[in-house]
């Protein structure tokens, strides 16, 4: 049997972008389902366990574990991982890319091993750091705390299989780690629907759905390490050239790649302070603003860090400059109308998905104001997946630290300002939180793109401003078309499950097919946010 996938160290597309689109609609689709599945669990979770103290209680020791993956996963520890990996396929052998994945694996697994054990003795001080106002509610706290030891190894697992995932996206085989995540959700759908009612609380089973998929999704991963021969043989050296160098990069990575994490937890924090309930609102609002981030934005910025960082290697200035442009176009085209369309439609959508069983028409209605806060933020969220890999395919985690610091900052200034008006005027503090998250994602995005810009890294290429025109014209069309839909469907929760869902895919269907023959018509092609085919 060959070797010949892992030996192709060197890139040998004249085009930086040729595949990237076919490798970008692989990720999206299949991230899509995953998201698609997503949204299916959380309506279960609306039905079984609501918006409830037990669900607020959930989502705290679901959180935990779930922020750190990102810090471990595919977040700080891929943006960190593959350019060193790019590094050594371009300049090193098969061997020598053997041996570092074998020392980086064990180096991550030992290094998560302890982590997870002192949060299961410490569990207790861990839920009190992470939802201090759960400790005026016992039941609360103490179930936090009781989920928490359940939920957390699951980072464990979840982390090694980031590792895996990110080899495979190294060797150009996104659909893999990109379908993986589907498992978690039948697995925590599976335990909603047909494990809970044998536990009591119910919520509880839940959590051991978390653990349990852990497990599932690294197992799955596996056989399609091995079948590009590089499933690594864990090995403790952190003295390691390689191992040394990812851990230097990633240690400021935590906090640059992970701003919004952190201020969506700082989030949480807050509203474990505000009435019963803030804590899933909060969740089912992120959970639909992540639809189009992790469909598109996510998949988009897999795809172009491997490429990025091959591109960095060679020296290819060029070639680096045009990925990101074709990086930042796509975006652009699917962010702004995503926005527009979860502000208008925000009440209608989390009708139709969650005011069911034990989510009643009040948690619908607070979700969905801060349903329109996150989505003010969208486009910055979006933005930022694209434009920090930038930095880290360079090996440059200091620039994102510093900025992530900046942005952090006014995050906590925004939360003050924001807060404590809309919680003791208005009784909605969780819209404060949203809003200032998405006000501080907006400067993180601006003070990234202009890092990019001053640094001669990136350049817009020709077409930017024609092009952002008819994005902002189509998009007002489309608003348009998606406001007047009220005048038809006044009252959503009126309606039957069948006459929300029909009603949804019409509207829905209708404003999409309005945005793309709007820009039709105003003379946009695939080649306005794609530089290599002809204009």
């Amino acid at each position: 049997m060959t070797e010949s996938s892992p030996q192709n160290n060197k890139a040998t597309s004249v085009c930086p972008t040729k595949g990237l689109l076919w490798s970008g609609v692989v990720v999206s689709s299949m991230t899509m389902l995953s998201r698609v599945l997503g949204l299916v669990r959380d309506v279960v979770f609306a039905s079984t366990i609501g918006a409830q103290a037990e669900a607020d209680a959930f989502f705290v020791a679901f959180k935990i574990p779930n922020f750190l993956r990102r810090l471990f996963a595919e977040g700080a520890f891929a943006q960190a991982f593959v350019p060193v990996l790019s590094e050594y396929r371009e300049k090193g052998s098969i061997e020598s890319v053997r041996g570092f994945l074998n020392r980086v694996c064990g180096c991550l697994a030992l290094i998560l091993l302890g982590l997870t054990l002192l949060v299961l003795v410490a569990a207790p001080a861990v839920t009190m750091v992470f939802a201090p106002g759960f400790w005026n509610d016992p039941f609360k706290f103490h179930l936090t705390q009781d989920m928490l030891r359940i939920t957390f190894p699951y980072l464990l697992l979840i982390s090694l299989t980031g590792f895996a995932g990110a080899v495979l996206n190294s060797y150009d085989r996104f659909a893999i780690p990109a379908l993986t995540p589907v498992l978690l959700n039948i697995c925590l759908i599976s335990a909603a629907v047909w494990v809970s009612p044998y536990f009591d609380p119910p919520v509880v089973a839940i959590a051991w759905g978390v653990l349990i998929s852990g497990v599932v999704q690294l197992t799955f991963q596996l056989p399609f390490l091995k079948q590009i021969h590089l499933l690594p043989v864990p090995k403790v050296d952190f003295k390691d050239p390689g191992v040394k160098k990812v851990l230097l990069l990633m240690a400021p990575a935590i906090l640059g790649v992970s701003v919004a994490q952190i201020n969506l937890l700082f989030d949480t924090v807050l509203a474990s302070f505000l009435p019963t309930g803030s804590v899933s609102w909060l969740y089912y609002s992120d959970r639909l603003v992540e639809l189009p981030l992790g469909t598109f934005a996510i998949a988009i910025g897999t795809v172009i860090l491997p490429s990025l960082s091959r591109q960095y290697v060679n020296d290819d200035k060029g070639s680096f400059n045009q990925t990101m442009d074709w990086a930042l176009r796509w975006v652009l085209l699917i962010a702004l109308p995503a926005t527009v369309g979860l502000i208008i439609l925000s009440q209608p959508i989390l009708t139709l998905l969650f005011e069911y069983g034990k989510t009643s028409a009040h948690d619908t209605a607070m979700a969905s104001l801060s349903l329109k806060a996150y989505s003010m933020g969208l486009l910055a969220f979006m933005l930022i997946k694209v434009l920090v890999p930038g930095y880290f395919s360079r090996q440059d985690t200091k620039t994102p630290v510093k900025i992530g610091i900046k942005a952090m900052g006014l995050n906590m200034l925004f939360n003050i300002l924001l807060v404590i008006p809309f919680h003791f005027w208005w009784n909605i503090g969780h819209v404060g939180l949203a809003l200032a998250t998405s006000f501080s994602a907006v400067v993180n995005a601006g003070l990234l793109y202009r890092g990019l810009r001053e640094n001669g890294v990136y350049q817009p290429l020709s077409g930017w401003g024609w092009y952002l025109f008819r994005l902002l014209l189509a998009n007002i069309v489309m608003a348009a078309i998606l406001l007047g839909s009220f005048m038809i469907v006044a009252d959503w929760s009126v309606l039957s499950v069948w006459e929300r869902s029909m009603a949804m895919v019409a509207t829905c269907v209708t404003g999409v097919l309005v945005y793309f023959i709007c820009l039709l018509v105003l003379g946009m092609r695939l080649s306005d946010f794609n530089p290599y085919l002809p204009r």
